[in-house]
């Protein structure tokens, strides 16, 4: 943080704490709101303003943050909850109405695709053509803008309404020619110009496929438009750091901003040496963060290349039996792995790897960051993983509450403050998310932290999780008493072309 950054955050919470709440004690009874949130415990991971207190919302913005009485056209009563700001999904694939559904009563406000990404960016959430009750957005995902180039694909993002697209042969495993390398270069720049968050690598889908001349030019055209790079590295045996290693001694020649993707499901028992190899690289200067899922299994495509051509059991150290068939949730074994495979190449799976001892090790880290990686979701009748339904529910109600990991202003930093201080090195829209502040977006959750917790589990993904009360998108509540509103589309999609 830098000594202007810091001063001034001094300075807001010295103001702050002087009057109680707000600087100026006086009643705002002349003023009238389009919304007023009383007498919850308001919690500002920014400033660590921790103080019970109301809240006056006015045009999507927070307007007045104070301990006197307020007026509004809509009363929100948090007495005996907390007040946060909406939480910032950085690694979600459901950009659909039901996927939507399930992460604001999760309390998400803004869900972003950043491994996989789309291009082009602008075709990300078609299915909020007519309106999103969420904040969305995406990468530039370069998964996408291969396929263009070297199988003629037009496939904007890595599902239908099938499910996954194919995630093997082709371009997953074909290397570029020199001349390929360079038309996606110009797509690349393309993507960047009209609004994406940075650039998304899928490198582990693609090990056989993507060379060093090929990963190299992605970062160099990161860095000539100063945009971060997200990337599911590559993958060897369990806890070999080759695939981080090959990420962050790039991100350190290009001074790219990198964020490498779930990291615990990449690392497993290597999570502490990985680690410390980022923070080897951050005090050489670079800037690199990492993020982890609050459940514990991996989700995929079967028929993903490290399924159908490489050996998957030796590098996650699992069998058949550790797979599950996530359309019905059956476990598999051999036989139904393989007919299942060649049948239905673009369905999921739930492999269970993660050792949640890993995942405590990651949590401990002061930086990370906690994403869903939620699978496509279209149909209650077809079932996907859980996490697009529990994963900030379970991370606060298990790791911070029951586990005492870290205080629920530290876990409120993770899931809010982190993702929009990063993302900010990709569109200024995020300097005014993450936190709660007079000015700033009325992106808000309320939520009780005695009883929220995640109801979603493998086999069982859409029970929505309990304890959150009301979630307000740009100050329009999306969730009142614990229910959907219907027909109100406050979300806006966050692109930021250049040109603006």
């Amino acid at each position: 943080m830098s000594i202007t950054k810091s001063t001034r955050l001094f300075f807001m919470a010295a103001v702050i704490s002087i009057s109680g709440v707000h600087a100026d004690a006086k009643t705002y009874t002349s003023e009238l709101f389009d919304t007023v949130i009383e007498g919850g415990r308001v919690m500002d991971p920014e400033t660590n303003f921790d103080a019970i207190a109301n809240i006056g919302i006015r045009r999507g913005k927070i307007k007045r943050i104070t301990n006197q009485p307020l007026k509004g056209k809509r009363r929100i009563d948090a007495n005996g909850l907390v007040v946060a700001p909406g939480f910032i999904d950085i690694h979600s694939h459901t950009p659909t109405r039901l996927g939507e559904h399930l992460s604001i009563l999760d309390g998400i406000t803004t869900q972003l695709d950043l491994e996989a990404g789309s291009y082009p960016p602008t075709e990300y959430g078609y299915q909020f053509k007519g309106g999103a009750q969420l904040h969305y957005g995406s990468s530039v995902g370069h998964f996408a803008i291969r396929g263009l180039v070297m199988d003629d694909s037009t496939q904007s993002y890595f599902f239908s309404e099938d499910g996954f697209i194919s995630l093997s042969g082709g371009m997953w495993r074909q290397a570029a020619s020199p001349e390929q390398v360079e038309e996606m270069r110009k797509h690349l720049r393309q993507g960047l110009e009209l609004g994406g968050l940075g650039i998304g690598v899928l490198l582990d889908y693609m090990t056989e496929a993507v060379t060093e001349s090929e990963l190299s030019m992605i970062f160099e055209t990161a860095a000539e438009y100063d945009k971060p790079v997200y990337v599911h590295v590559r993958r060897g045996m369990p806890g070999d750091p080759t695939g981080l290693d090959e990420v962050l001694a790039l991100a350190e020649t290009h001074n790219v901003a990198t964020l490498i993707c779930h990291i615990t499901h990449s690392a497993m028992g290597g999570i502490g040496v990985w680690l410390a190899k980022i923070d080897a690289a951050n005090a050489r200067g670079a800037r690199i963060t990492t993020e982890t899922l609050s459940y514990l299994a991996g989700g995929t495509s079967i028929a993903a290349d490290v399924f159908v051509n490489r050996d998957w059991r030796a590098i996650f150290d699992i069998d058949y039996e550790d797979v599950q068939w996530v359309p019905t949730g059956e476990w598999l074994d051999e036989e139904r792995f393989l007919r299942y495979q060649s049948e239905y190449p673009t369905s999921s799976i739930n492999h269970h790897y993660v050792r949640e001892e890993w995942l405590l090790r990651a949590l401990a880290w002061p930086g990370m960051m906690v994403s869903t990686d939620a699978l496509p979701a279209f149909d209650l009748d077809v079932k996907t993983n859980p996490n697009i339904a529990g994963t900030y529910a379970h991370f606060l109600g298990r790791y911070v509450r029951d586990l005492r990991l870290m205080s629920l202003m530290e876990g409120l930093r993770r899931i809010t403050l982190l993702p929009a201080d990063w993302l900010s090195l990709a569109s200024d829209a995020f300097n005014s998310k993450g936190r709660l502040q007079e000015g700033v977006d009325a992106d808000l959750v309320i939520f009780n932290p005695d009883t929220i917790a995640a109801q979603a589990e493998y086999g069982d993904p859409y029970q929505s999780s309990i304890g959150i009360s009301h979630v307000l998108v740009a100050g329009r509540p999306v969730v009142t008493n614990g229910k959907q509103v219907e027909g109100r589309y406050p979300g806006k999609h966050l692109l930021t072309p250049l040109s603006d």
